[in-house]
């Protein structure tokens, strides 16, 4: 009887990596979204065990998670360095 060889079921490092910062990249949106939406949850009218946000601290929440995610998006970029998962097909020259 022989042995049939089964390929890995593994990803080549580089690629799951690149794979992985990808899906991070995709997923960025939806984060800043909830975490746009975060101040909705404030209290409306003060306790004794909440004290009342401002609308001033909501806006620089707001502006400092706009920032985080500029930050986070050049970051998750930059790690891709242009590179895609997907090899691009390259152009031959023409021997015209």
């Amino acid at each position: 009887m022989t042995e049939t060889v089964r390929p890995s079921v593994f990803l080549e490092r580089r690629s799951y990596r690149l794979r992985r910062l990808m899906d991070a990249l995709r997923v960025l949106p939806v984060a800043g979204l909830m975490l746009w939406m975060f101040p909705l949850f404030w209290p409306i009218e003060a306790s004794e065990d909440v004290p009342l946000r401002s609308l001033s601290e909501a806006v620089i929440y707001v502006f400092v998670i706009w920032f985080l995610l500029i930050a986070a998006g050049a970051i998750l970029w930059f790690a891709l360095d242009g590179r895609s998962a997907v090899p691009r097909a390259r152009a031959e020259p023409d021997d015209d």
